[in-house]
């Protein structure tokens, strides 16, 4: 097949390629398929070699563009992929390498071609791609027998869901599940949600739709295999036996396509890009799952994906499925439930995780019902702590995870009895022991003063403080530190509070007479009032309910009880500050009858044998603190740019730039 090809500068002149992408028409009888198909190649699995490629296939692919619509040359590599695709999963039970190796090759070419294809021409004109065939001069090049397009949709889920993950069908798999993602990435050139087309029609409603809860529970299988990308021996086809038929086959296409082609020499980058992104196929399973599950439904259908999500029930769940809910299935939670806690570092996981908390009910009783949420909630914490070196909406996933955990009053007890020792990713203060619960508190309290200082995101403060208000009536033992923070954090909105009052007042006084336009400090202060508001309430709301549990919070307010003063009399703030005046009030008196100068394990003492004879009923009550996360609150369309962008920036598969699309200019953090 012409000369070796090693790097990719070679590929434009690679004979092969010139005859596929050329003016001839090839029949599917002819051995060129089968030469075409036998090259030794490693799939790049980094953005780097991605796009090395990509920039190699585009002028071959212009060029077929062009001569398709008389040769029909693609749709004849189709049909050559598909004519293997029927025989997989009987080859791998076999072990036939040499046919899998031959079906992965020819679906990495479709893959490749589509990639331009999709970027250059509408849904429209890609189906006219797929249905050209070799024709005479004069006559039609269409045909409208069979559907090239659908039927090779339908055959990438019907290998994913059929072909068993091992290390020889690997690479194929990977390649199915990435083609799906390329098929959908029309999205990535429209500034608008895209809602229809035939793409959208063939997995919503067309020969796909039966294998619904299939493909969806075996994505997240793939998901929660973890499985790496084995070495180039066990998924690319290797001679094994010098003397025997399948190195007679290698050696004869010796001078393939791609000969022994890893993008910079053979094996020189697998070792870098296993250590880039060891999990390939894990990865683009989990973003294709997204991706489904955010296709938007139909005028008169729902979401399919989307229900498949939704419904499914634990392996351990005997009772039978509900004829209501056509795309339910079973999987085992316990593996899905510790997958996700040890993946969270991903955007694409913690949106996984928001998605089953949000819509499964039967996942979301399940991940409540663990006794190790700290091996969930800890990773959630953690991409919060480095908020600076997260994007803004893996942050915001992350808090919306904390408020739908908080609504449950059994987590917020629960998580106050974990006891954790030496967080080695908590960096502020040494933190020898502390309960699950201080530290929550304590993430979160800096994810607001982060905020405070930076972003300044509304939406995120409210956030912040609806799962703090949450948490407040259940409120246990709180660590020293936290009940510090806690104070502190009110101390700063005071700060703030008067500083925004004090440039107002400046502001009035320097512009008496002149009828120019003031600074909106009245908006800026109400923002602050109702957060100063929100914080008096959540340690109300802790006094209230848990005073003899949280010495350490009652010392905290003593020892600033300055800070209380102004806002006693402040409109905003007169009825919630009733309660906290009577526990400064029965403290401090309790404090003087016990002398003077008092060590701090003296003043402990009095606090917690003060919160024991204090009346509950001299307290005021006031409706309980709670939250509800609601996802109308967010913009509308919000997760499905969202996920497109972690497509787009995920490393593997889809590099090229978008023309001018606003929707998906994420910030990548």
């Amino acid at each position: 097949m012409g000369a070796n090809t090693s790097q990719v500068s070679d590929l434009s002149d690679n004979p092969s390629l010139k005859s596929l992408v050329g003016t001839e028409s090839i029949s599917e009888n002819d051995p060129f398929w089968n030469q075409l198909i036998s090259f030794t190649f490693i799939s790049p699995t980094s953005s780097g070699d991605s796009k090395l490629l990509e920039e190699a296939v585009i002028p071959l692919a212009k060029i077929l563009i062009e001569n398709n619509p008389r040769t029909g040359n693609f749709g004849a590599l189709v049909r050559i992929f598909l004519g293997r695709t029927k025989e997989l999963k009987i080859s791998t039970e076999c072990q036939d390498q040499l046919f899998i190796w031959q079906a992965h090759n020819a679906l990495f070419m479709i893959r490749c071609l589509l990639k331009v294809f999709i970027r250059e021409m509408s849904e429209e004109e890609l189906h006219l791609q797929f249905s050209y065939q070799e024709r005479a001069p004069g006559s039609c090049g269409e045909t409208g027998i069979q559907d090239l397009l659908e039927e090779l949709l339908s055959n990438l889920i019907h290998l994913i869901v059929e072909v068993p993950l091992l290390d020889i069908t690997y690479s194929i798999l990977f390649e199915a599940v990435t083609t799906l993602l390329v098929f959908f990435s029309y999205q990535l050139f429209h500034k608008e949600i895209l809602r229809d087309g035939l793409i959208y029609q063939h997995i919503m409603k067309g020969r796909c739709l039966c294998l619904t809860s299939r493909l969806v529970k075996t994505l997240l299988y793939n998901f929660i295999r973890q499985e790496k990308c084995p070495p180039p021996a066990t998924h690319i086809f290797e001679p094994k036996d010098e003397g025997g038929l399948l190195y007679g086959l290698a050696s004869g296409v010796a001078s393939g396509l791609w000969s022994v082609f890893t993008l910079g020499g053979a094996g020189s980058k697998a070792g870098i890009d296993q250590e880039h992104n060891p999990l390939p196929l894990s990865n683009q399973s989990l973003l294709l799952l997204l991706v489904l599950a955010n296709l938007t439904d139909g005028p008169d259908w729902p979401n399919p994906y989307r229900q498949a999500i939704t419904c499914f029930r634990n392996t351990q769940d005997t009772s039978s499925l509900s004829m209501e809910q056509p795309h339910a299935f079973q999987i085992n939670f316990n593996s899905l439930y510790t997958a996700l806690c040890e993946q969270q570092r991903s955007d694409q996981a913690t949106l996984l995780l928001y998605t089953l908390l949000h819509q499964n009910a039967n996942m979301r009783t399940y991940m409540l019902s663990r006794t190790d949420m700290d091996n969930l909630v800890l990773p959630i914490l953690e991409i919060l702590y480095h908020v600076e070196d997260r994007n803004s909406h893996h942050v915001y996933m992350a808090l919306i995870i904390l408020l739908i955990l908080t609504e449950d009053d059994a987590f917020n007890r629960s998580i106050h009895e974990v006891v954790l020792k030496n967080i080695s990713w908590y960096t502020e203060r040494s933190l020898t022991e502390i309960s699950l619960g201080s530290l929550l508190i304590l993430v979160v309290i800096r994810t607001i003063q982060f905020n405070m200082t930076r972003t300044r995101d509304k939406y995120l403060h409210t956030n912040c403080l609806a799962a703090l208000a949450n948490m407040s009536a259940q409120f246990r033992c709180l660590h020293q530190y936290a009940a510090q923070r806690i104070i502190s954090l009110f101390a700063l909105l005071s700060k703030k509070h008067n500083k925004v009052l004090e440039q107002a007042t400046q502001s009035l006084r320097g512009r008496q007479g002149d009828n120019t336009a003031l600074p909106d400090y009245a908006q800026d202060l109400n923002v602050i009032e109702e957060v100063i508001r929100m914080m008096l309430e959540i340690i109300n709301s802790c006094l209230c309910n848990s005073l003899h549990h949280n010495p350490n919070l009652v010392y905290a307010l003593l020892y600033k009880r300055e800070l209380f003063e102004q806002f006693r009399t402040h409109p905003s703030f007169q009825d919630i500050m009733q309660n906290l005046d009577t526990v400064i009030g029965f403290f401090s008196q309790r404090l003087e009858q016990a002398g003077s100068d008092l060590s701090v394990e003296r003043v402990q003492e009095v606090i917690m044998k003060g919160a024991q004879a204090l009346p509950t009923d001299r307290l005021k009550k006031f409706p309980e603190l709670k939250f509800k996360y609601v996802e109308e609150d967010q913009p509308e369309d919000f997760f499905i740019p969202y996920v497109w962008s972690l497509v787009f920036n995920s490393g593997v598969g889809l590099h090229w730039s978008p023309h001018g699309i606003e929707l998906f200019s994420m910030d990548s953090g």
